[in-house]
């Protein structure tokens, strides 16, 4: 199983319960910046201890392609994490699809990254695991996840309604999809 990619400016890392530290790392210097984005988060969350056990577990899921996260670092940075995709709940068979998640660091937005890791996690999602379909769901006030996902060429497909808890409360989210176009033959 391969656990690093590369892109122009990026390492995308697949991190086990020893990379914890980094984890941390990110979460502590973000932890109000992602708080409006993201479920309420207990105090254990923010610690080495919860994130080892959480890496683990994701890692045993990545094993079994349940789920593919990579952690994203700059090329020229790379022991600092500035953020992570994820591409969850997969499903194979006559469904053949998954859910996207991602987020950046607060002090890099707005350079690209996430456009640049998506391109390639969504490449890696159509060709090496087979899937033809990817869904977003997206707050309608998250007006920059919104420019991204739809610059990758994702399509609104409606509303759900209080679709997730978020921050404490449940909100209304806007879901995206993007085909795999290879397999619409």
């Amino acid at each position: 199983m391969r656990t690093v990619y590369y892109t122009d400016r990026l390492i995308l890392r697949v991190l086990k319960g020893r990379d914890a530290k980094l984890v941390c790392d990110y979460y502590q210097r973000n932890e109000a910046f992602l708080r409006e984005w993201e479920p309420q988060r207990d105090a254990d969350f923010f610690t080495r201890r919860g994130q080892r056990r959480d890496l683990a577990a994701e890692y045993r899921m990545i094993r079994r392609e349940q789920m593919l996260k990579l952690w994203l670092f700059k090329r020229e940075d790379p022991e600092r994490v500035i953020g992570m995709i994820s591409f969850t709940n997969l499903l194979y068979g006559d469904f053949c699809s998954c859910f996207l998640g991602y987020k950046l660091d607060q002090a890099e937005i707005n350079r690209g990254y996430m456009t640049e890791a998506l391109e390639y996690g969504i490449e890696l999602m159509f060709r090496q695991y087979g899937l033809h379909r990817i869904e977003a769901n997206i707050m309608p006030h998250n007006v920059r996840s919104l420019r991204v996902v739809e610059k990758l060429g994702f399509k609104q497909e409606g509303l759900a309604r209080r679709y997730l808890k978020i921050n404490g409360q449940w909100r209304d989210h806007i879901h995206m999809t993007l085909l795999n176009q290879q397999m619409e033959a």
